[in-house]
């Protein structure tokens, strides 16, 4: 990859991304060798402009920054890198440099569980619920996200916030399974909502 270094005196800024969350984790900087050193060990390494010298995140906490991809921009002198984190980012205990959030995934998390649930469909482990949900069929997979669909109008009309979370919650969840059950995933649903979306919002410019 062919790297500017010479506009900021021999360094690039390199933003850390978590791979899984898209939470921003911290921004560093590096120099060839790092950039180099990163590449080859995959952790994270960077130049400090205050030691003069090269460090490897995590060297000292053992939370390194394992390397999933590495970007540049469209002027070759910033770097986005993509990391599984193996602990809290900052030094100050955080998942990230930017403050206490970024602990919880958010809405991606909805993608790491899809792989799992297709990852218990391919190996169909004894003990787990999801594997006994695939056994029973896909009608029984059916009836099940019905069952789910009532429990969560039930708390939506007649219950408290944290129940509708909670059955709103299990009846995704039982969606997913009968999806992947299906051949399916989550992101065929998002896809379908965002093409949906993107006519409505195209019909509704063209009419104003």
């Amino acid at each position: 990859m062919a790297l500017d270094f010479n506009k900021m005196g021999g360094l690039v800024p390199a933003v850390i991304q978590d791979a899984h969350t898209k939470n921003v984790l911290m921004l560093g900087f590096m120099n060839e060798e790092a950039y180099r050193t990163t590449v080859e060990t995959g952790k994270v390494t960077f130049y400090s402009r205050t030691k003069k010298r090269l460090w490897t995140k995590g060297e000292t906490s053992g939370n390194y920054l394992h390397v999933v991809s590495i970007e540049k921009d469209c002027d070759d002198d910033t770097l986005l890198i993509k990391v599984n984190p193996a602990g809290p980012v900052c030094h100050r205990g955080t998942a990230t440099c930017f403050g206490e959030g970024g602990n919880e995934p958010g809405i991606e998390f909805l993608s790491m569980l899809q792989d799992f649930i297709v990852k218990r469909h391919e190996d169909m482990p004894e003990g787990s619920y999801t594997t006994e949900l695939f056994k029973a069929g896909i009608n029984s997979m059916a009836q099940k996200v019905g069952e789910e669909a009532v429990e969560t109008v039930i708390e939506a009309t007649n219950g408290t916030e944290g129940r509708l979370v909670y059955e709103g919650a299990d009846l995704l969840y039982h969606l997913m399974v009968l999806l992947t059950a299906k051949g399916r995933r989550i992101e065929d649903l998002a896809n379908a909502l965002y093409r949906r979306h993107n006519k409505n919002k195209a019909e509704y410019d063209k009419n104003c």
